[in-house]
């Protein structure tokens, strides 16, 4: 056979190999996909293996997380080395031989760090085409940015391949729709149309035309009847080439398993290994030596090297040379870049962050973040962001002059439209931060529900993404209980990884920014109010720096020895202040903590968190407009807790916290019950 059929064949029997050795994968789609992957990579990709963190290389999403060994197999082959610049390989022969074992980073799905080449983590399906949109938005936006005239630098183009059931999630429709309206010509998704699931063929559920309903959402289709039709992809691949007002959807038609005599085109070649007969059966019809298992023939890891190694190599070196002449003409700029790149931060970024005076009315704290965001962003250029059609009411609009809104005619705006689409938002935040900036994404707290599957990945693969949740309580009130959120700073709490921030006045809300922007590898989740919090009086009361430690000692009983602590976090940390007057007035002595952040107290050394919350002191009262899952870790068996216990109701504010006991007045009784 030729040398490019070898190649396909080394990755077909690649995966077939290792699912079997491992007792459990996918090794269907890797079968059936062996040619677009191989055609893409070594006909299309603008990549230097050498060096894969290049930051303007082609992106190589596979959103069919399930077909890992396609990309792991077309890494190793291809060549890419570590990212640490050494010569080693990032995925060897070995590390596929442990294929989903500890320690390997071949795991079952791609995940984002493991090696160089694995672009995001991908698995949950929808995923992945969500991260490639944000990747194709940040590409555009850092070449608006960037490029002058001469030096076309700074854009790069998006690649990925999703399955029949990225299509059926309903993620992919809102990142897709995005896309046509932002008619992102960088940006081309391989469609496997292979019609089967794990219950069997698509049409026990899915009977769309997609390729219609691509052309409505304002995508260029293109059809390729038959994956092993290396010239058809190639021509597919051109035709994306020249087009330059939409996005491109290529739809393949493959058979799962090809080339298994008796699991092609079967739920059974899905997910889970072919058995042994059946992978001699498949390799005997590929042409392949039977017996041999994870065989690299001579000559394929040449072809690769031929065919992508050496022209990226040469694309890079061309780049580095221009990019070195762009920062004698631009020094200024391509600073920038790099402090961009680098993931720093640039000089005095928080010198404009502004202190709050003391105000018994107060703001929001939606209203007092909004105005600190601002004060960061005209420091931090590539700080940019939006909302799911709520600008206005969380606040998050950047409106000082420059910033402007980032829209097909304009891909250098700092102002992002998401619509009515909290999922698809998260999603193509993640794509962005995978691309060097530092996104953030706005709407209310009960909707973060709808951006969850995004959520979870930003704090899997430890990505600096803001989210703004704003409307954080039954203080929304009138709008009732479908917009009152209860269950949810739990829920956010839960995900390993993930901050969240919940700040008690605007002071607060300021030093959490600088805790916010001083991390690259956590995101941030921040739980803000709509209702007025008071501005506390510092003169009076501790430094609002003491947020930053996730909890501190706000105001002491005058002994240092107090009977009782309260715990308050954000709107309801003004509620504790006043019962901690009224607790004075009778005689208790009393103290207050401000706990804006569960996971930044826990950074904290036992020796702080036993100053701040004694363990001798068992008498405790956490106060949260919010249910009640997670305290007992810091008020323990015999603390009371003041928060909800059911869903909301439609009615105004102070009414509500009456009805549901979250007044004063209910937290000095709480308290007074314990001592």
């Amino acid at each position: 056979m030729g040398i490019q059929q070898l190649s396909i064949n080394t990755i077909r029997t690649l995966a077939m190999d290792v699912v079997e050795a491992a007792g459990c994968g996918h090794p269907g789609a890797p079968m059936s996909l062996a040619p677009v992957a191989y055609t893409l990579w070594t006909k299309q990709l603008n990549y230097d293996p050498r060096h894969p963190s290049w930051p303007t290389r082609d992106r190589f999403v596979l959103s069919a997380g399930h077909a890992s060994m396609l990309l792991y197999a077309t890494l190793h082959l291809a060549g890419v080395r570590r990212a640490d610049d050494s010569d080693k390989l990032a995925i060897t022969l070995e590390d596929i031989r442990n294929f989903r074992q500890w320690g390997s980073p071949c795991a079952g799905h791609p995940e984002y760090g493991a090696a160089a080449g694995i672009e995001t983590t991908t698995g949950p399906l929808g995923q992945g085409v969500g991260n490639s949109v944000g990747m194709a938005i940040a590409a555009r936006w850092r070449a608006a940015q960037f490029n002058r005239p001469g030096f076309d630098l700074f854009d790069h183009n998006v690649y990925a391949i999703c399955s029949d059931g990225d299509m059926m999630e309903g993620l992919s429709n809102e990142v897709a729709s995005l896309a046509g309206h932002l008619r992102l010509s960088n940006l081309c998704w391989i469609y496997d149309d292979n019609q089967i699931t794990i219950e069997g063929n698509t049409s026990l559920a899915f009977s769309e035309n997609v390729a219609a309903r691509f052309e409505a959402l304002r995508w260029h289709v293109i059809a390729v009847g038959d994956a092993n039709d290396i010239e058809a992809i190639e021509r597919a691949l051109a035709q994306f080439n020249d087009v330059d007002d939409r996005p491109t959807l290529i739809v393949v038609r493959s058979q799962i398993g090809w080339g298994s005599p008796n699991k092609q085109g079967s739920p059974k070649a899905h997910g889970a290994a072919l058995g042994e007969d059946e992978v001699r059966l498949t390799k005997a019809a590929y042409g392949w030596p039977e017996d041999e298992t994870f065989l690299v023939p001579e000559g394929v890891r040449e072809h690769f090297d031929e065919q992508i190694g050496r022209p990226g190599a040469k694309n890079h070196a061309r780049w580095t040379t221009q990019f070195a002449e762009y920062q004698e003409a631009f020094p200024e700029l391509a600073a920038r870049w790099q402090c961009m790149i680098d993931g720093r931060l640039p000089e005095n970024w928080d010198a404009e962050i502004p202190e709050f005076e003391s105000d018994a009315k107060g703001l929001a704290s939606r209203v007092s973040s909004g105005g600190v965001l601002r004060s960061i962003a005209q420091n931090v250029p590539w700080l940019l962001g939006g909302s799911a059609d709520l600008a206005p009411s969380t606040m998050t609009l950047l409106d000082f002059e420059g910033a402007g809104t980032f829209e097909a005619e304009n891909y250098a705006g700092r102002n992002f439209h998401f619509g009515v689409r909290e999922h698809a938002m998260a999603a193509v935040l993640n794509g962005m931060a995978l691309s060097g900036l530092r996104p953030y994404g706005a709407t209310f707290l009960v909707f973060s529900d709808y951006a969850r599957g995004a959520l979870r990945l930003s704090a899997l693969m430890g990505l600096p993404v803001i989210y703004v949740f704003t409307h954080d309580s039954i203080g929304v009130g009138e709008d009732g209980p479908t917009h009152q959120p209860i269950e949810h700073v739990a829920a956010l709490r839960a995900i390993p990884n993930m901050i969240t921030l919940r700040p008690g006045d605007a002071n607060e809300a300021a030093e959490l920014w600088r805790e916010v922007m001083a991390r690259d590898d956590h995101p941030v989740s921040l739980i803000l109010s709509r209702q007025n919090l008071p501005t506390l009086d510092r003169t009076q009361l501790s430094s609002a720096k003491g947020a930053r430690r996730g909890a501190y000692v706000l105001t002491d009983a005058p002994n240092g020895n107090p009977q009782v602590i309260l715990i308050g976090t954000g709107s309801e940390l003004s509620t504790c202040l006043t019962a901690y007057q009224r607790l004075s007035d009778d005689g208790i002595a009393a103290r207050v903590v401000s706990m804006p952040s569960w996971e930044l107290f826990e950074e904290q050394d036992k020796a702080y968190r036993n100053s701040v919350l004694p363990p001798e002191i068992t008498a405790r009262v956490a106060v949260e407009a919010a249910c009640e899952q997670g305290w007992s870790k810091y008020i323990g068996l015999q603390g009371r807790f003041i928060g909800m216990r059911s869903f909301g109701a439609s009615a105004p504010f102070a009414e509500l916290l009456k009805r549901f006991g979250m007044t004063p007045d209910d937290v000095v009784d709480a308290a007074k019950s314990l001592i």
